[in-house]
């Protein structure tokens, strides 16, 4: 796209977060840098850092950040779920809640995050893709404003679900629990779409599979507990166990972690304790394993006590 971005592509806000409406003269002659995320995508929160280390240390010198969130799961739609990623983010420039994909078919993307470089004519001189080459992405900013000095990219780093990934060790994909995309299932009998049904696990998982325990339905962006008490299990190769859950219309609801049968010890993630216990209290992406150790093939296994859990992704890193 090497044509100027019309400035009413952003009216299709449905709401905008920080900001009231941003106006074209607001943008009109300002180098400004466009971020597509979604606030379950583990690539964005693990990019997040550097972005926000860009809109702060470039503002006085004219750079307007803006974020535009796009829903990729339906119950992403609430804007308070919105506003509360925004709060534990520390995002304080504009945001433009996109619900009905309005920006997105405007900048004609494809991609959780994606990053558009606009000159103050409303060009986009760059895009980039998912997470990574940060410090060029800087250099292009700097260009577009026209300073030059050190790059704030070299000293940015990020913390729990925002550290960057364990790349060396990761061999595991993101792995989608809804029909729609959902592959590599692996209890016996396949899965039934749309009606409750009694799940096995099996006795062993392969690496990057995944199996259900209990009474679960299958809808095409989750599966949701509909049985008193159930389980699923995954099998992966990574540092880190990343699972995006919702409580759906149910009140906050407990639930325990065992990695390879046992409490994770040393390995457990920022959202559970050492002896597995955590709390589904909203809609996000949960962390469940952060290995301190030797990264090696394991099983993670979340165990729910009641009814209404929905079960999105698993992600690793």
């Amino acid at each position: 796209m090497m044509e100027p971005v019309h400035l009413s592509a952003f009216d299709g806000a449905s709401e905008w977060l920080n900001t009231a409406p941003l106006d074209r003269p607001e943008l009109r002659g300002r180098a400004t840098l466009v971020d597509f995320w979604t606030l379950t995508c583990i690539n964005w929160l693990r990019a997040q850092p550097y972005v926000r280390a860009w809109a702060r240390a470039y503002r006085d010198d004219g750079l307007v950040v803006v974020g535009v969130h796009t829903p990729e799961f339906t119950f992403e739609r609430d804007s308070h779920r919105v506003r509360q990623a925004v709060a534990a983010r520390e995002i304080d420039y504009p945001v433009a809640v996109d619900n009905d994909y309005a920006v997105w078919r405007a900048f004609d993307n494809h991609y959780w995050p994606a990053l558009y470089f606009l000159d103050a004519d409303g060009v986009v001189r760059d895009q980039h893709f998912g997470e990574g080459r940060y410090e060029r992405s800087e250099q292009v900013l700097q260009r577009l404003l026209g300073v030059e000095r050190a790059l704030v990219s070299t000293h940015v780093e990020g913390h729990g679900v925002e550290a960057e990934a364990d790349w060396t060790h990761l061999r595991s994909p993101e792995t989608y629990l809804g029909y729609a995309r959902g592959e590599n299932f692996a209890s016996p009998g396949g899965i039934a779409f749309d009606e409750p049904r009694a799940y096995e696990r099996p006795e062993d998982l392969r690496l990057n599979h995944w199996a259900l325990a209990g009474e679960w339905t299958a809808e095409r962006e989750s599966v949701v507990l509909a049985g008193a008490e159930g389980s699923l299990a995954c099998r992966f190769h990574a540092r880190d166990a990343h699972l995006v859950l919702s409580p759906g219309e149910r009140g906050p609801m407990a639930f325990r972690v065992l990695v390879d049968g046992r409490p994770p010890g040393r390995s457990h993630g920022v959202d559970v304790d050492e002896n597995g216990a955590g709390v589904l209290d909203e809609g996000r992406l949960y962390q469940l394993v952060r290995e301190p150790d030797d990264v090696r093939e394991r099983t993670v296994e979340i165990t729910f006590a009641e009814p209404g859990a929905e079960a999105y992704a698993f992600t690793f890193g």
